[in-house]
């Protein structure tokens, strides 16, 4: 540290977040550990679209510090969509119970700490969840987050962005795992050999690559995500009766196998409100907030035009109202180009065990402002849990100083509620009404069903499957036409006009089968 008098050291740092608007309540600043109960630490309501960065080792109150932005954020009438990865905010739904810490946490905060319950809406990724079962089709899914969450190289995200477009250009609606199964079956089958040469060919090596991917995700559940009714971002836009912003809490439940998906799910959503959303600019509080949980599961392995688009995401977003807050271990595990759009930074206790994490560390505290009360490498390893060093845009969008701040305790429970409670809340939902029930409507496993029968054979008999469109684990060989060069193929579907037609969907070309930012589809209504 580098002052002598504490209590004004924290009163000088508390100034910085004295603002005339309303604002949540994070904590109190700490110096040298003592903490003043009358230094607040606070963001401004109307700087939530600005983003943010929660991060800190596991085990330093990571997650208790979410819960308590989405309690002061419904309370002022915010709705917020956060993914509960570990089961453990399921309890914003009930009143919490005091207890010593509880108290004694107040006490140093002060906070007139009362136990509040809170609007929660429980949703699942698919039907074999706890909550409202949640469904994308794959057409608004999209070329470039369908490859995220199967594992595709670039070449192999071309293809599938080849495959897209074809498909939309004939009318050919992906709802589901068969339609797309169907279409890459039929492009490749002797009949569908005349439509390659119309979009650049497909090799069948990557679509043999393509379909293994498809089939193991739908034997890991993920047949149940894609399909009908698709998710209305309305339905995340709610208010309770009482004026409180609805939580939409996504429970990852049976997904915890294959997190990528669900992490690339809410990146859809998010995708899917800068769409719906109209621009507002700055208002006074944000339409939504949006926290990504572990966030790290989002950008592992990820292509350059899934974080590039990412990126334009979180640029674009705020002017629609809506705010991104990360949550990770490292500020490390957040793409540079993103983490430069966060401008609230919430960071508790990093461990700096490894020459790797003395880098995240060193890494870390140049995105901090200069502190003259703080050396901040420092405080950055000696925080308890619950503490976090913070630094946010004020009302003028100048950063705060930093400040060692000792965090409020949560006003909901920080228990997990008993899955069987979560199931009965999501079946008395009004949701359930909408999105209980998995709709099969014609798509183009019908259509190309249909397209390939017998001569002869009647239309009303039973369709047959199209070629290589078996569900069995391993996908039946596909009748290929002549051997291609795979050079070739990747030569085309790598050049610099493939890509810009591809990932650009501002271009003419992108638009025709590429409504959003993430070469996502119309939505069908």
């Amino acid at each position: 540290m580098f002052v002598t008098d504490p209590t004004q050291a924290a009163q000088t740092i508390a100034q910085g977040y004295q603002f005339d608007s309303t604002a949540l309540e994070l904590g109190t600043v700490s110096v040298d550990g003592q903490v003043d109960p009358t230094a607040k630490v606070r963001i401004p309501l109307a700087m939530m679209n600005r983003h943010g960065l929660v991060a800190g080792a596991t085990g330093t109150g990571k997650t208790k510090t979410l819960q308590l932005i989405a309690e002061q954020l419904s309370a002022n009438g915010v709705p917020v969509v956060m993914a509960d990865i570990k089961g453990d905010l399921s309890g914003l739904s009930r009143p919490g119970v005091s207890n010593d810490r509880i108290t004694s946490r107040a006490s140093q905060t002060g906070d007139d700490w009362s136990p509040t319950a809170y609007p929660v809406e429980f949703v699942s990724l698919g039907s074999q969840g706890i909550g409202v079962p949640i469904r994308a089709t794959i057409t608004a899914f999209g070329p470039i987050l369908l490859s995220k969450v199967l594992g595709l190289n670039e070449t192999q995200e071309s293809t599938l962005g080849l495959i897209f477009h074809w498909a939309d250009k004939n009318g050919l609606a992906l709802l589901d795992l068969k339609d797309i199964r169907s279409v890459i079956a039929y492009l490749t089958s002797d009949e569908g050999k005349p439509e390659l040469k119309a979009i650049g060919g497909v090799s069948t090596q990557t679509a043999g690559v393509i379909l293994r991917a498809l089939t193991n995700l739908e034997a890991a559940g993920g047949d149940t995500f894609f399909g009908e009714p698709e998710l209305n971002p309305k339905d995340l836009l709610r208010l309770a009766p009482d004026g409180r912003g609805i939580i939409t809490l996504f429970e990852l439940g049976d997904q915890a196998a294959n997190p990528v998906l669900f992490s690339t799910f809410l990146m859809w959503i998010l995708a899917d409100l800068f769409e719906f959303l109209p621009e507002v600019g700055d208002v006074d509080k944000p339409k939504l907030v949006f926290i990504f949980d572990e966030s790290h599961l989002l950008f592992n392995g990820a292509s350059k035009a899934f974080i590039g688009q990412v990126v334009q995401t979180v640029k674009l977003i705020r002017s629609k109202g809506v705010g991104v807050f990360f949550c990770s271990q490292l500020p490390t595990d957040i793409p540079n180009d993103v983490l430069s759009q966060l401008g609230a930074r919430v960071q508790h206790a990093l461990r700096a065990f490894t020459p790797d994490d003395q880098k995240a560390l060193s890494k870390t505290v140049k995105t901090y402002p200069v502190s003259d009360v703080y050396k901040l490498d420092q405080a950055l390893t000696s925080l308890g849990t619950g503490e976090a060093i913070v630094t946010v845009l004020s009302e003028k969008g100048a950063p705060t100083p930093v400040a060692w701040t000792v965090i409020r305790a949560p006003r909901s429970s920080m228990e997990a509620v008993a899955a069987e409670e979560i199931t009965a809340a999501a079946k008395a939902s009004p949701l359930y009404q909408t999105y209980g029930t998995a709709v099969d409507n014609e798509s183009a496993y019908e259509k190309l069903a249909a397209k390939m029968l017998s001569p002869g054979e009647s239309p009303d008999a039973p369709a047959p499957t199209p070629p290589a469109q078996a569900p069995a684990p391993t996908p039946a060989p596909v009748p290929a036409p002549a051997p291609e060069e795979p050079g070739m193929i990747t030569e085309i579907l790598t050049s610099q006009p493939m890509q810009s037609f591809l990932r650009n969907a501002a271009s003419q070309a992108g638009r025709e089968f590429s409504r959003a930012i993430f070469g996502t589809g119309r939505r069908r209504r």
